[in-house]
């Protein structure tokens, strides 16, 4: 079958080859033909080596497709079954899982290190556990999640991991309170879902921030009441808020350095969300008398910040009911071969979500 692998870390293209072969089915676990997957900047933090990944590997980890063949066990799904893939399931057992806290669940964690595909070369890694970039995927039967049929599969994709944080940093972690002043620092398919959770959540004021003009208005027509470069942000801090700070900011992008904006861009008091996914070498410095002094929240928010499975059906509810547009945040589509075009069109910026359609 074809898959796109990366070799070694740090190299910026991946290489689509014919060759390689999913492992791993047995009991408990399901194989999953993928009709769709996005790509998420996630994928590219673990090429660059930002994200700890095993090379080579499969990147993908936003996926839908359908069932193909079911293990020894596994009894809620069958053959011909539409999936959305889930890259953090949750075990059900563990301390996280039984608080009620299972997006910390790290079960899902452990099939990362354990290869599910291979070719002559050798083995291969699935990003995350999961490895969508391919046309099939082996995965344990609680990684494929049951959608309702009127599900296209490149709307259950984004469901999968972009849509999911963004909505959920918004509606879960934050609680985003109506009438409340937000910032959303990098507008992304990420933070134009949060932009979209903080407008369902009726925040008077939403100001997008981001340095590419085209994503920018993109977050106008997705929700924002404001829309602004970075170079902006502190007029726009002045015009919405009196210079007092938002109520709550958003960072969307994983990067020290627009925590740090975020965090002084926050009022005190406020609440600052952290969603992107960093470097563990990437550090945050506060000092010690403004963390007590400004009583600022400082909330980060892990795959949505809450239950994943209530959150997919929250999202198909939202989304079937048009309060939510995830159907725009495809601005490209391209196959399997060309993915390669995709990385590019996610490192300049150009789109919120690409949709490899395998």
């Amino acid at each position: 079958m074809r898959a796109a692998v990366l070799h070694e870390i740090g190299q910026e293209k991946l290489e689509v080859l014919d060759d390689v072969e999913a492992v791993g089915f047995g009991p408990g676990k399901v194989r999953v033909r993928v009709r769709a997957t996005g790509l998420c900047h996630s994928d590219l933090s673990a090429m660059s080596g930002v994200l700890p990944q095993p090379a080579p590997f499969v990147p993908g980890h936003e996926g839908a497709g359908e069932i193909l063949e079911v293990g020894d066990g596994v009894r809620q799904l069958k053959p011909g079954d539409r999936v959305v893939l889930c890259w953090l399931p949750a075990c059900g057992a563990c301390p996280a899982c039984r608080r009620g806290q299972t997006q910390l669940c790290l079960a899902g964690f452990m099939n990362a290190g354990t290869p599910n595909f291979r070719r002559s070369g050798g083995d291969l890694f699935g990003f995350a556990g999961t490895g969508t970039f391919a046309e099939e995927v082996v995965v344990d039967a609680g990684c494929a999640v049951p959608i309702p049929d009127d599900v296209p599969f490149d709307i259950a994709a984004l469901i999968g991991c972009g849509v999911t944080t963004g909505l959920g940093a918004a509606l879960n972690t934050a609680d985003v309170a109506p009438g409340s002043s937000v910032a959303v620092i990098g507008c992304g398919g990420v933070g134009i879902s949060a932009v979209q959770g903080a407008r369902l959540k009726g925040a008077a004021e939403i100001v997008a921030v981001d340095p590419v003009a085209s994503r920018r208005e993109s977050a106008l027509a997705f929700g924002a009441t404001k829309a602004v470069a970075p170079e902006g942000l502190a007029d726009a801090k002045q015009q919405v808020t009196g210079g007092e700070g938002f109520d709550y900011v958003f960072e969307v992008v994983g990067r020290s350095a627009t925590a740090r904006t975020a965090y002084d861009n926050t009022r005190r008091g406020g609440t600052l969300v952290v969603v992107g996914a960093g470097a563990m070498d990437d550090f945050l410095q506060l000092n010690m008398f403004e963390l007590f002094f400004d009583e600022k929240r400082i909330l980060p928010s892990m795959y949505g910040g809450g239950d994943v499975l209530r959150s997919y059906e929250r999202t198909i509810a939202l989304w079937r009911a048009g309060r939510v547009d995830l159907a725009g945040l495809i601005t490209h589509r391209v196959p399997l071969a060309g993915i390669n075009e995709a990385l590019d069109q996610m490192r300049t910026g150009t789109a919120l979500r690409t949709c490899i359609e395998i």
